[in-house]
């Protein structure tokens, strides 16, 4: 969702405004809640409760003549099983999957959200949302590091647009992987504007011509 606003400091300056609803899913205990508090307020901890339902937090990015407000979703790991996700998925623009580099079994779920996230949401030009794939806690585990061919390849198997190794403790690769979900956010909704065509007339000149017509119908 995209506005433009201007702001005067003695000279008008157009600065666009993007607010993009981005999900953070994936398995229990992978790092998701970590992953966002070190991003969004620049703090860690050990012991984070296990979040219940979906929690959300808000990152504003100023780029150039660019303001990007991030909306991000802290989806509960057992949430896959449910049927509120469809609920929680509505109006993402973008998403990161998140597994945790030394539990496999949290890698093998990283289809079945994909999967889910697939099924639920699609973008009106009925493209999947831009999605990046999280190898977080990879201070824990550097074994990813030597499959990075593996991984490229399965990334574009499965439609995710490249993955990262993360550590929300290092805070490792976090701020990049959001920069680079949020570039093609940006980029796939100027494509979708410039494909939607036009086939009304502006509020504005709806308006004045309401106005011109107000005495017709007497």
């Amino acid at each position: 969702m995209t506005n433009h606003s201007s702001h005067s400091n003695g000279m008008h300056s157009l600065r666009t405004e993007h607010l993009y609803k981005v999900l953070v899913i994936g398995d229990l205990g992978v790092g998701k809640t970590s992953i966002i508090r070190r991003y969004v307020h620049q703090t860690y901890s050990t012991n984070y409760r296990a979040t219940i339902g979906v929690d959300f937090a808000l990152k504003v990015l100023n780029w150039d003549s660019e303001t990007v407000r991030l909306q991000l979703w802290d989806i509960a790991g057992q949430e896959r099983f449910g049927n509120m996700t469809r609920v929680y998925y509505r109006e993402a623009m973008g998403a990161f999957i998140v597994f945790d580099v030394t539990r496999p079994t949290t890698f093998e779920a990283v289809i079945k959200w994909k999967e889910d996230l697939d099924s639920k949401l699609m973008l009106t030009n009925g493209q999947s949302i831009a999605t990046v794939l999280l190898a977080n806690k990879c201070d824990q585990g550097k074994e990813l590091t030597n499959n990075g061919i593996k991984m490229n390849q399965f990334c574009k198997d499965h439609g995710f647009l490249g993955w990262f190794e993360t550590s929300a403790k290092d805070n490792l690769n976090i701020g990049e992987a959001a920069n680079f979900l949020v570039k093609h956010i940006m980029a796939t909704e100027n494509d979708i504007l410039k494909s939607v065509v036009p086939d009304t007339i502006s509020p504005q000149l709806d308006s004045n011509r309401q106005m011109s017509c107000s005495g017709c119908f007497k």
